[in-house]
């Protein structure tokens, strides 16, 4: 019953990305940018669902059921430099990609000052197409694990059969058909999350039981702050925040979240956008906390278990059979949808940003969706990171390169090409160097990735190599 129903809500999914052909028009702004005609509701709701896919079903419930309340700060701290950055920059980006005729996330930087940048557009393309290539991989094996704990299948079957869908959503109506699937996904997941809260609490004896039992687990499960963290009792949980509150900015530095903001039909709504944004966010966040704590307490055998199974194994104890079809096929295309709209920002980068004069047009961006598609798959079957691991990766490295950039263009502060590509270089090299060091134990690595990018925009200003008068920035 359960694979029955898991098959049909999954084609049910499937099918609401199909049908975005009636709608599909073969140029490459609709399949890159929906013809930039999305309204606001969708738009935040599938900002939501990429946002919170396989990381957040897999990689974020199973952080919190292995180290405890403290994981809150995670979304606290995300949440808060998300919105911080929202307030000024997701307007001015969709203005800048309609008035430059821009239909990837590196090229509406690079003619941001009404100049093209052409080594911003080539290595902006670059890194896009290195850690979105890899983070789509995550969201293959995000998929995968739930499919391997419900159904033993191999680890590689729900990888094979993501690819498929992903293709099938790209070949049919582009980013509108990840756009549609998404919205619907976002209800589902709501509803999933809150029936598996109940039940689980319920299961536990009341939201009494629940709160002392999980006093009982340890000594420090339901400390507000990690005791372990280095650094300290108090630089270590103030580092802790702060890693994860430049976490939420580097939300402006993932281009497949913020085409979707690219994509809305017009930017006056963005304040409408946003209410539907974090409303949906901060609720479905604090469900999910509150799920993986109750999985602890009731999957209390840690020895051997990887904890990133914590929600498809839940489901299946407590769950109807149908209903644990529903979330898996919810879980399972929500990570197809965000692997589609990653790969479609590869592309983008491919067609519009690396090879634009030479392999750009419709069946181009076709071609380079099935290689890209080609390259995650195989990084979702080779490689052994957990999807967590990948995700924290992609996403520092991505906010990194591109989040200060970005912040000072929408601050109207003129940069140089050369002070530009210092900042991306230069920011992705000490988030890397950062984890190479094991440094990210005190902080996660993207607060000095993106401070290194205002610190050398900074050295540039003081010694003065970023000579460029704001009259030769185009206004936004």
């Amino acid at each position: 019953m359960i694979l029955t129903s898991f098959i049909f809500f999954l084609l049910v999914f499937v099918a609401i990305g199909v049908l975005s052909i009636f709608s599909a028009k073969k140029t490459s702004k609709d399949y890159l940018l929906a013809g930039q005609n999305t309204k606001p509701w969708l738009a935040a709701l599938s900002a939501i669902a990429t946002n919170n896919s396989g990381y957040m079903f897999v990689g974020q419930i199973g952080f919190t059921y292995a180290f405890g309340l403290h994981s809150i700060w995670l979304g606290i701290g995300w949440i808060a430099g998300d919105f911080l950055t929202s307030l000024f920059v997701h307007k001015r980006l969709r203005q800048q990609s309609e008035k430059n005729k821009s239909f990837s996330f590196a090229g509406t930087l690079a003619q941001w000052q009404g100049t093209d940048f052409k080594y911003v557009r080539v290595i902006g393309g670059l890194i896009t197409l290195a850690f979105l290539g890899t983070y789509a991989a995550a969201q293959l094996n995000a998929g995968s694990k739930a499919l391997h704990v419900l159904f033993d299948w191999d680890y590689s079957i729900g990888a094979i059969i993501g690819a498929i869908i992903v293709l099938t959503y790209c070949f049919a109506g582009g980013i509108r058909a990840s756009i549609w699937t998404d919205a619907a996904q976002s209800f589902v997941m709501i509803f999933a999350m809150a029936l598996l809260l109940i039940i689980a609490v319920m299961e536990i004896g009341g939201l009494s039981a629940f709160g002392s039992g999980l006093y009982d687990v340890s000594d420090i499960y339901m400390n507000l702050f990690p005791t372990d963290q280095p650094g300290g009792a108090y630089l270590g949980p103030l580092l802790f925040v702060a890693g994860w509150f430049f976490a939420g900015v580097g939300v402006i530095g993932q281009p497949h979240i913020m085409v979707r903001f690219m994509a809305m039909d017009d930017a006056d709504q963005m304040r409408r956008a946003r209410v539907y944004y974090y409303g949906w966010y901060i609720l479905f966040y604090a469900m999910t906390i509150a799920v993986a704590l109750a999985a602890r307490l009731l999957l209390p055998d840690t020895n051997g278990f990887d904890a990133e199974l914590a929600l498809p194994t839940l489901a299946g104890q407590l769950l109807p059979e149908i209903f644990v079809g529903l979330i898996l096929a919810a879980l399972f295309a929500a990570t197809t949808s965000t692997a589609d709209s990653q790969i479609l920002s590869c592309t983008s980068s491919i067609t519009q940003d690396l090879l634009p004069s030479r392999f750009s047009g419709y069946l181009a961006n076709k071609i380079s969706t099935l290689l890209v598609t080609a390259i995650a798959l195989a990084i979702a079957l080779l490689g052994s990171e957990s999807v967590f691991s990948l995700v924290i990766i992609a996403w520092s490295a991505l906010g990194s390169a591109f989040a200060p950039l970005l912040i000072l263009f929408a601050l109207r502060q003129p940069v140089r090409e050369s002070v530009a590509i210092l900042m991306m270089t230069g920011g992705l090299a000490t988030t890397i160097l950062w984890r190479f060091a094991g440094l990210n134990e005190y902080m996660y690595e993207i607060a000095p990735g993106i401070l290194a990018g205002f610190f050398i925009y900074l050295l540039a200003k003081l010694f003065r190599l970023n000579t460029i008068t704001p009259s030769s920035v185009t206004e936004s």
